[in-house]
């Protein structure tokens, strides 16, 4: 045999996998704030009565500047300003709510399938909002009555997931996902007996409207404290975005690198869990975003939590504003559950995602 080493054309080339290209943030951070402010701008345009775009902007500057508006477009006025902008405001708060959570909840479990509602805190919600749909509970409370009963289940769904899940050795994702996945079940069955044991059959149509997600009750009184929260949440798990990147390479790892993987957990639920029901309190439990916004924006840009929790809101904030757009457009004057839009967009969407080659939790 020769002893002559082989020289570099003798050695078969090992094929590389293709290293995807990420997008830039800051560009694409700019392009989608700049696509809500135009989502914004066709979510109080466009509906079920029609009123031409030269009103709607002199409306919004009357709105805006304290300024008058003709008394024949009073009603009008009061569609624009009162009805359709706090709702499409209120969309979207609620979408970058549920997409930041998202990014949080699969970096907690470590489980690409998470969302915000796997801790069963949204089927917790739907409990107290269907007793005052149902049953008038809260009546004393007058308007805010749905809104608190619907945070308060929250809270308490919160509590014993927390309490049951709760092992000697912390807060682990499996016993997170089992427990908040059988409670969750639990909670359904309450809502079902609710549903089906209703005197009134539109009340029950309320309550599968509520549990479907919807935006037709938003006030400018929700979005304020909505707004706060979801803000508050986003801001710390900004902070916290290097610890989420080493908490999803496993709690040995995390270890290593200095983060405390129980304490973690537990900050990280307490703050899903206060933001999952106050977006829930004020629309309902609107599916798919949670799941399918943070998938799209890892294949954009990359794994790493400073950049995807800078684009995941403003990419949510995106698709339900237009979710809600389609919910009153489809079946004028008739209105969609806007959980039924965005399901019927984003489980093809997923599964196309899903089929690209290349591609895992963790942005590999």
């Amino acid at each position: 045999m020769s002893g002559r080493r082989p020289l570099a054309k003798d050695v078969p080339a090992v094929p590389r996998s293709p290293v995807p290209r990420r997008i830039p943030v800051v560009p694409l951070v700019l392009g989608l704030a700049l696509l809500l402010a135009v989502s914004l701008g066709c979510g109080v345009a466009l509906g079920a009565a029609g009123i031409g775009w030269a009103r709607v902007f002199r409306f919004l500057w009357a709105g805006l500047t304290a300024g008058t508006v003709h008394v024949d477009d009073a009603a009008a006025y009061t569609i624009v300003w009162e009805i359709r902008l706090p709702r499409v405001v209120l969309g979207a708060v609620v979408g970058a709510g549920l997409a930041a959570v998202g990014v949080a909840v699969q970096a907690m479990v470590r489980n690409a399938l998470a969302d915000p509602f796997v801790l069963g805190i949204s089927s917790g919600a739907a409990v107290g909002a269907n007793a005052v749909i149902l049953l008038g509970a809260f009546a004393g409370l007058g308007v805010w009555a749905l809104s608190v009963s619907a945070f308060a289940s929250a809270l308490a769904a919160m509590t014993l997931v927390y309490a049951v899940a709760r092992s000697p050795h912390g807060l682990t994702p499996l016993r997170l996902i089992l427990t908040g996945t059988a409670l969750a079940y639990g909670f359904e069955a309450v809502t079902t007996v609710m549903v089906f044991g209703a005197a009134r059959g539109e009340a029950a149509r309320s309550a599968m409207m509520w549990l479907l997600g919807s935006l037709g009750g938003a006030t400018w009184a929700q979005v304020p404290l909505a707004a706060v929260t979801v803000a508050a949440g986003w801001t710390w798990l900004r902070w916290r975005a290097e610890a989420l990147n080493a908490l999803a390479m496993g709690d040995e790892t995390s270890a290593a690198l200095g983060v405390q993987p129980g304490r973690l957990r537990r900050e990280l639920f307490l703050v899903t869990a206060a933001v999952t029901g106050t977006v829930v309190a004020v629309s309902g439990a609107v599916g798919f975003v949670g799941l399918m916004v943070p998938h799209v924006v890892r294949m954009l840009v990359g794994a790493d939590h400073r950049r995807v929790l800078a684009v995941a809101p403003l990419a949510g904030a995106v698709l339900l504003v237009w979710a809600d757009i389609l919910s009153r457009l489809l079946l004028a004057p008739a209105e969609l559950p806007v959980g039924v839009i965005t399901a019927v967009v984003g489980v093809p969407a997923f599964l196309l995602l899903m089929r690209r080659g290349g591609y895992a939790f963790g942005g590999r």
